[in-house]
């Protein structure tokens, strides 16, 4: 597809990890939107063996496992070689493999937070961590600088809390705060947070938001306990 004013470019935003200080701490546009993701996720069962069942016993759901996303990123500054662009971004995804420095003394030393977005694509756009990353170079300058590299990215889903639960307490009334990220809609947080996107209105209400497509990265929005929402949706469909 030829580019466009409309055409919506995929981009790796990288975060803190809330162990450290949190917020943004950059982000790595694709040049080139990936021509294949690919997505896995997967439940665990267990069963015990059992005599009263002929072909086995009926397995009983063990949970939900981390989804993992492999993609392809392509860096070209062959145009302008005397720049370090691919450089820079190839070392910027592999820092995202080691220990955030704000980590380093706390309990539980941590990577960067990474979160993949492309437009509407909201099926890929979750909280991970970059799980390794492979990079070729294809192109080099006369003094040795890189011009032309392609990365291959796996990425594994960081589990959160279940939908309206609190990470500390697990009371379904408890309300949570969600610091935006790039690629972020109201809609994609209703459906991550309540299991229905519709329902994105309650959290416009909430955070006194007039315009829901601006979204300004590093806001804080309060997210309503999951079962404030069904009075609200009722509230609206009222005539």
């Amino acid at each position: 597809m030829p580019p466009g004013r409309n055409l919506a470019r995929a981009t790796l935003a990288v975060h803190r990890p809330p162990a450290g200080s949190g917020g943004r701490a950059g982000e790595v546009p694709f040049q080139f939107n990936p021509s294949q993701v690919q997505l896995s996720r997967s439940a665990s069962w267990h069963s015990e063996p059992a005599v009263a069942f002929q072909r086995g016993a009926t397995p009983e759901f063990a949970g939900s496992q981390p989804a993992s996303m492999q993609l392809e990123l392509f860096l070209d500054a062959s145009v302008s070689p005397g720049g370090s662009l691919v450089r820079t971004q190839v070392e910027k995804i592999l820092s995202c493999c080691e220990v955030d420095p704000q980590t380093v003394a706390s309990a539980k030393p941590e990577t960067p937070w990474v979160r993949f977005s492309w437009g509407s694509f909201t099926t890929v756009q979750f909280a991970a961590h970059v799980e390794s990353v492979s990079v070729a170079y294809t192109l080099f300058s006369a003094g040795g600088e890189p011009l032309r590299a392609t990365c291959q990215l796996s990425l594994r889903e960081i589990p959160l809390p279940a939908k309206g639960q609190n990470p500390t307490s697990g009371a379904l009334s408890a309300r949570r705060v969600h610091q935006v990220v790039a690629g972020d809609s109201l809609a994609a947080l209703a459906w991550r947070e309540y299991g229905d996107a519709t329902v994105w209105r309650v959290i416009a209400e909430a955070n006194d938001i007039d315009d829901p497509m601006r979204l300004s990265p590093g806001r804080e929005l309060l997210l309503p306990a999951a079962d404030e929402v069904p009075a609200a949706r009722y509230e609206r469909t009222q005539p």
